[in-house]
């Protein structure tokens, strides 16, 4: 389902129903940064055998530490965070870098075909195309096999995925549970539009989990370039998910499960879903969830926190960026005190009203130093940040209000430099097939789109 579906949906919809989290607004993080205790130690890091002594976990921070330059990323910003979060930070574990559909897809068919005792699927996107029919054929296949398969999608996400294609796979004994229904009479508990899963989670047997931006659809199967000359093709959907083997599996597994009892599916069959995990790499992952609510909004504050603390580069791709006051705060003060700071957007869109949104806040940001680019060759979906080549993010949160506000979101920070330069080199893989917009084309660019995107900015809390 394309953003613009789903904004037409919406509009149609605001003045007859109640709107859970209209009125809701994002916490303040300088306080928060402020009042946190500069004293205050990291919790302990939690292995595959339980809570490492505070001596150990001391040990593999400085060991960390000793692999980049100063940093604050890794001392108050994770104490920032460990005050807003239950979620540990575990090592030992193994993360391998999906950098676009392609690469998510056939780690996900891989996983899938491993199978041994079940499948827990979230997808804010599930469609009923060529590929939603191959993941769909395949889980049959599975759950015929004897593996327990769980389903969660979206209802507003997929309400345009028919009911025949879900209820194929409950003929086949698969569970499916629709994320709050559109119709409020099915609704689990307190109905509200907004409230959507947006996260994307697949965990294989407890052992494997994948996890990113990228839905079940066609438009991530194709290659931005493999086009005939003067062809019309759909446009390619440029994404990236992360595979994660290790302790951190557990903490997905938690969130998939919550979500299911808290949506009142159907009672799960018995399975192993915690299995006992073993270590498979030396990444530090901690576990980033989001639900609406006033003091639950931990990935807007892991940002910005994030922000304020990189000492030397910050490398950015946000698929709808429409920032608050405090992102964009922290990153003009990042450019002003010498922080290498560029953002990748989409050039191109599937919601015209979100790029005018965008570009409304390019001039503040070039002024301060921000090197803002465009991506030219696909739609740009991917939600990724690495910073100080050490402190990394891939997961579902978009820098807009529906997602800091109103979404269950989720995404993965890592700690660990080799992992860094790996989504250093996808950066720059992704500015090659992005124009830079230059502020001094900026500042003379007509009235009209700045009156547009001054008008649309208004309304930024619904796109």
């Amino acid at each position: 389902m394309k953003r613009a579906t789903f904004f037409f949906f919406f509009f149609l919809l605001v003045s007859v129903f109640p709107l859970s989290g209209g009125c809701a607004t994002l916490p303040n993080v300088s306080e928060m940064i402020h009042e946190a205790p500069t004293a205050q130690k990291p919790r302990q890091i939690v292995s595959s055998k339980g809570l490492l002594s505070p001596e150990k976990s001391k040990a593999i921070m400085e060991r960390l530490k000793q692999s980049v330059d100063p940093t604050d990323i890794l001392g108050r910003h994770t104490v920032v965070v460990e005050s807003v979060t239950e979620s540990p930070l575990t090592k030992g574990n193994k993360v391998t870098l999906l950098a676009d559909g392609q690469a998510t897809y056939t780690a996900m068919f891989k996983a899938l075909e491993s199978a041994r005792d079940h499948i827990n699927l979230e997808s804010y996107i599930i469609e009923d195309d060529e590929t939603g029919r191959k993941f769909a054929d395949l889980l049959l296949q599975k759950q015929a096999e004897g593996v327990r398969v769980n389903l969660i999608y979206d209802s507003v996400g997929s309400m345009n995925t028919p009911d025949s294609f879900f209820q194929r796979l409950q003929g086949g004994g698969i569970q499916v549970v629709g994320f709050n229904p559109i119709n409020p009479l099915k609704a689990p508990g307190i109905w509200g539009l907004t409230h959507r899963d947006h996260r994307k989670i697949l965990i294989v047997d407890g052992k494997v989990a994948i996890i990113g931006g990228v839905n079940i659809s066609k438009v991530y199967s194709s290659s931005p370039f493999k086009r005939k000359q003067n062809e019309k093709a759909p446009i390619h959907w440029r994404d990236t998910d992360i595979q994660i083997k290790g302790p951190a599996v557990a903490e997905f597994q938690k969130l998939f499960l919550e979500t299911w009892l808290k949506q009142k599916g159907p009672k799960l069959f018995e399975g192993n879903y915690f299995p006992e995990l073993k270590e498979e790499g030396n990444a530090l992952v901690r576990v980033i969830d989001s639900t609406p609510g006033q003091d639950n909004r931990v990935p807007f504050i892991v940002y910005v926190s994030a922000l304020t603390f990189a000492e030397h580069s910050i490398h950015m791709t946000n698929s709808y960026f429409i920032p608050d006051d405090q992102i964009v705060k922290a990153l003009t003060d990042a450019a002003e005190r010498g922080v290498d700071v560029k953002i990748i957007l989409p050039g191109i869109t599937d919601s015209q009203l979100a790029l005018y949104a965008q570009r409304y806040h390019y001039s503040g940001l070039l002024k301060s130093g921000v090197k803002i680019y465009e991506h030219g060759t696909s739609l740009l979906h991917a939600k990724t940040a690495v910073v100080d080549e050490v402190w990394s993010t891939v997961g579902s949160t978009n820098m807009d209000f529906l997602s800091l506000l109103n979404n269950d979101e989720v995404n993965a920070v890592i700690l660990n430099h080799e992992f860094a330069v790996e989504m250093e080199k996808m950066f720059v893989r992704d500015l090659a097939n992005s124009r830079q917009i230059q502020w001094a084309e900026w500042k003379k660019r007509p009235l009209l789109p700045r009156v547009r995107e001054w008008f649309v900015n208004l309304f930024i809390r619904w796109l």
